[in-house]
């Protein structure tokens, strides 16, 4: 007798303000993902493919349980995604020491078989940051702090390294961990400035990521990747790039913070971070950009940098470098 899927749902690290509350995630059917470490390369075929082969629970009704008990309904749209966003009063009561709030989802118990769910209670965090934060850091991910190869040619080793290696097997970027944790606790030597990662990377990804975050002891914060788009998505496209768009939302949803942008030579990372300097003066602190040892690219770079006035920026080769230039800036000890 054919046996259906046990149900989950992916639930993604958020962020809101003291008054406004953001959850996002996605239904889904269970691939039985397995990251656990020292895997061979068939297991990690394995879990690549069942990443992207996951099979979404369109139409669902879902609940939102905040710490209160108090739960709120919402549902997923054709993808599976849910986006919910509702002003609530009493969120400053649910903060953790570093600005987290915990929460768990579930499905609507009536509109799913118990046969199929193993389980129906699904944690997940909103970050909200601290009054007390001295700056945000919004940093890229690939070639930023992850070894992938998007500047290689048909981009050939991001294909390999995401496919063929797991993530205890990815390495990342020497120095990036200690730069990251410094930032993090800023010259007040508190844990409390907060970090978003953004990337081109699909959500299919997320789960690949946060382990790795993990395991090499990232500075935690919300991973913001977009939609896997095939060549028969009906969807409209976006109307900006990813990245912009998110760091955009990031400067609107917390108009009193000021940021430090990280990134590469290897794509626009150059492009849009001084675009967006320059659009909002005076908030953003420091540009870094981490060189992909690509020449035709990084003397592109060097080009921006040139004719760019609006805030610090540098050319990053070693993670030494950027510490040494956020001390003189005094953005860290």
């Amino acid at each position: 007798m054919f046996r259906k899927k046990a149900l989950r749902i992916n639930t993604y690290l958020g962020y809101g303000t003291i008054d406004h509350f953001r959850a996002t995630g996605r239904a889904l059917e269970d691939e039985n993902i397995d990251f656990t470490t020292n895997q061979n390369v068939l297991k990690t075929l394995r879990n690549i493919y069942r990443q992207f082969e996951s099979d979404e629970i369109r139409n669902v009704a879902i609940n939102l349980k905040l710490p209160d008990g108090q739960v709120i309904e919402t549902s997923t749209d054709q993808e599976g995604y849910y986006h919910l966003e509702l002003n609530i009063s009493t969120l400053p009561e649910y903060l953790d020491k570093e600005g987290w709030i915990t929460y768990f989802v579930s499905y609507k118990e009536e509109n799913i078989k118990k046969e199929i769910s193993n389980h129906n209670s699904f944690s997940s965090e909103m970050l909200i940051p601290s009054k007390e934060a001295e700056y945000g850091i919004i940093s890229d991910i690939d070639d930023t702090i992850l070894h992938t190869g998007v500047a290689s040619f048909f981009k050939w080793r991001v294909i390999a390294n995401t496919i063929f290696k797991n993530f205890d097997k990815r390495t990342a970027i020497e120095g990036t961990v200690k730069f990251y944790k410094k930032l993090h606790l800023g010259k007040n030597g508190a844990p409390i400035n907060p970090f978003f990662y953004v990337s081109n990377s699909p959500w299919n990804l997320y789960d690949y990521l946060s382990a790795f975050f993990k395991k090499n002891y990232f500075p935690k914060g919300p991973i913001l990747l977009r939609d896997f788009r095939t060549p028969f998505d009906k969807t409209p496209k976006p109307k900006m790039p990813h990245k912009q768009s998110e760091i955009l939302n990031l400067l609107n949803m917390y108009p009193e913070m000021k940021f430090i942008l990280i990134g590469d030579s290897g794509e626009k990372d150059a492009d849009i971070y001084t675009k967006i300097a320059e659009e909002f003066p005076g908030r953003i602190l420091a540009i870094y950009l981490r060189t992909v040892n690509h020449r035709r690219k990084e003397k592109r770079i060097k080009k921006i940098i040139q004719s760019y006035k609006a805030s610090p920026i540098l050319l990053v080769r070693t993670s030494d470098e950027a510490i040494e230039h956020a001390k003189g800036l005094h953005l860290i000890n």
